[in-house]
Order: C-alpha cells, then structure tokens, then sequence
C-alpha cells in the first residue's frame, strides 16, 4: 500500500504546510507594514491639512485687516487739509458767527473722519514728549533745547498713523538736540583712582 494515491498527497500537504504557513506570515507582516505606513500618510496629511487651514485663516484676517491700508493713506491727505483749514483762520476772524459755524463744520468733519478711520483699526500717532522711535516717526529737523532730553519729540508737523502694528505714514517730527555734556570734573578725577 505504498502506491496508495491518499498517502502520497497528504504527505506532500504536510511538507507544504510549513511553506504555505512562512508566506502567508510574511505576506500579513508585508500587509501591517503597509497599514502602519498609510496610517502615518493620513495622520500627516491630517496635520498638513490643519496647519494650512490655520494659515488660511490667519492671511485672510490680516487681509482684512490691512486691506483698507491704500484708501485709509489717501484719506489721511483730506484730514491733513482739513486741519490745514482750521490753522489757517486767523484769531481775530474766529470771532465771526460765519466764521464760527464754517469752523465748526470743518472740526466736526475732520473728527467724522478720524472717528471712521479709528473704527476700521487706524489710529493716530501722538509722539509729541516722547522718545524719536524711527519706526514711527520721521525726523525733518532738530530742535536745540537743554529743556527735554536729547531725542525727545519737540514738535508735530504731520500726524503719523498706525493700523494694526503697520505703520501707515509715520508721523513727521522735530526732534530735540540737548546741548553737548559737559564733563564732570569729580568724574575725570576719579577715574584714574583705583581702589
């Protein structure tokens, strides 16, 4: 019964078995190799994602923010003119009731304007007794004074704005420009002292 056909597949069935049992555990390894590398695929395009809708979300807000930036610069030129308006009216001629009501207009126009601006994030600068910063003001000319310490704001002679943290025009300035420091004579004697 040697030549029998059962013996003779069920012999080669279990010599195969340990083959079949290899491939088919290398085959599941391959496959949960495969799943931990798609997974991580999909966590980080997952990140990708939120990370772009995060910085989506952050450039239309600052657009919104500064997208009036050209317009409000334009507006600042008639609210120059409109302060222009008001120092140009001699003390003895605000005295007429004309006068009195044109001014008033023109005030109430300018602060119409400001108010506008300031609602939509501009505001203005108000540098004067404060320290030069150059990147808020322009310096135009140098005031010499011992009164205020050198690089304070002395004078005003255009109003500097700001929306958000962009400077929209800087405010055009006088500085101070203190006298030259004289040297201590208890400093010069003193210091070739050693202790």
């Amino acid at each position: 019964m040697t030549n029998d056909p059962q013996t003779t597949p069920e012999t080669e069935t279990a010599v195969d078995q340990p083959e079949a049992d290899g491939a088919a555990e290398a085959r599941i390894e391959a496959l949960e190799a495969e799943n931990a590398e798609m997974k991580d695929r999909v966590l980080r395009t997952m990140a990708e994602m939120e990370n772009l809708r995060r910085r989506t979300e952050r450039q239309i807000a600052e657009t919104r923010q500064y997208a009036i930036a050209a317009f409000a610069r334009d507006m600042l030129t008639a609210g120059d003119n409109l302060a222009r308006a008001l120092e140009a009216v001699p003390d003895e001629a605000r005295g007429a009731e004309a006068m009195k009501t044109l001014i008033e207009g023109v005030e109430m126009t300018e602060r119409d304007l400001l108010n506008s601006l300031e609602k939509h994030g501009v505001k203005k600068l108000d540098p004067l007794g404060q320290k030069f910063d150059p990147n808020l003001h322009q310096a135009i000319f140098e005031v010499p004074t011992d009164a205020q310490p050198s690089g304070t704001v002395m004078q005003v002679m255009q109003s500097g704005y700001v929306i958000g943290e962009r400077v929209l025009r800087p405010a055009m300035v006088g500085v101070a420009k203190g006298a030259p420091r004289q040297k201590d004579p208890s400093d010069a004697s003193g210091a070739g002292e050693t202790g």
